[in-house]
């Protein structure tokens, strides 16, 4: 039903390339063959999905104060909305490469201490056995 509405090109119910779904669901090593009607289904789907994320995003960030959608008001949604967080990693919070680089180097820093605490404790762990044995 719906592979005889695609082949219609002046009325295209889908806005996204049908070709690129298609790559992407075949980048799959379990998909060996694609329906028509599962491929119209998925581009239906995914439009209908970045619609919504966009309104939503819209909706609940400062893009009405500009009258715009921007980066910042997605990365918000998919922190903030349970519905939206497996995106996430996807649409991480932009920050300054200054503020990076001095995150990793903390994070460096505080490996550094913990390794150095887990040393010292293993010491310590050492010598009251030592101690032990030795007052035995």
């Amino acid at each position: 039903m719906a592979a005889a509405r695609l082949s219609g090109t002046e009325n295209r119910l889908v806005s996204l390339p049908l070709s690129r779904i298609r790559v992407i669901m075949k980048s799959s090593p379990e998909v060996s063959s694609i329906n028509q009607d599962a491929l119209f289904l998925t581009a239906k789907a995914t439009e209908l999905f970045v619609q919504y994320l966009a309104t939503y995003s819209y909706k609940h960030g400062r893009g009405k104060e500009k009258n715009a959608l921007t980066y910042t008001d997605l990365s918000h949604t998919a922190e903030e909305c349970e519905t939206f967080q497996f995106l996430a990693d996807i649409l991480p919070k932009k920050i300054l490469a200054s503020k990076y680089l001095k995150m990793l180097e903390k994070e460096k820093r505080d490996g550094e201490v913990r390794e150095d605490d887990d040393e010292g404790q293993e010491e310590e762990d050492e010598d009251e056995a030592v101690g032990d044995s030795v007052g035995s």
